[in-house]
């Protein structure tokens, strides 16, 4: 990340936080008022674990990346890269509770949280000392679970799994113009790749909530 950009770089990325955000407090609200009406307890838990996470990413990264002031700056900065372990975390959550089922859909849960509170306390306590390796721990928490839980992937809906892969796509090519400083608009095009991304997940766990079904 530079530290400074020009005026219309960061007029462009905030008018990206502010779709993102936007987007993400309508399709919040759209999203629980659905599984309030037609989902059991543990759905409703997942969904709204999710959305928790999803809309604490979007207001921590807005508050980082729009925020000029020096005062504050570096704890938004903690808070946005800590958010995205929370958030890989929730978009896996509604999947594993609703898609798996008894001690694998617990103990896959609960091994992806321990996971991301590891990450987000590092994040929070060191946040320059593993920073050249974080994009890499991203990735590969983001991805590692539709290789390491085999039965996850392979009981989703097709469509379900296309919004999945689509999503961790757009996420990783992402990442290529979040490193790539020395382009204009980099960081707004990084962030928009980001709303992209999450937008085909939260498709992907409406359909899941709609086609797999609502457990009591």
């Amino acid at each position: 990340m530079r530290a400074r950009y020009p005026e219309a770089e960061l007029a462009a990325d905030r008018a990206i936080h502010i779709l993102g955000l936007s987007a993400g407090a309508i399709g919040a609200l759209v999203m629980i008022a659905r599984v309030t009406v037609s989902a059991g307890a543990l759905t409703f838990s997942a969904v709204a674990i999710y959305l928790l996470a999803l809309l604490a990413m979007l207001a921590a990264s807005a508050a980082h990346n729009c925020r000029q002031a020096r005062a504050g700056k570096e704890l938004c900065r903690r808070l946005d890269h800590a958010a995205i372990f929370a958030l890989i975390a929730g978009t896996y959550t509604p999947f594993t509770l609703t898609v798996l089922s008894g001690g694998l859909a617990i103990g896959v849960t609960a091994a992806l949280w321990t996971a991301a509170l590891g990450g987000v306390l590092t994040k929070l306590r060191y946040p320059l000392r593993f920073e050249r390796l974080s994009i890499v721990v991203y990735l590969l928490f983001g991805w590692q679970g539709l290789f390491l839980v085999p039965p996850l992937f392979a009981a989703l809906p097709e469509p379900t799994a296309v919004l999945i892969v689509t999503g961790g796509v757009l996420y990783s090519v992402g990442t290529a113009f979040h490193i790539w400083t020395r382009l204009p608009f980099q960081n707004a095009i990084w962030h928009g790749f980001v709303v992209l991304a999450a937008g085909c997940h939260y498709a992907a766990i409406w359909q899941t909530v709609l086609l797999v079904g609502a457990r009591p």
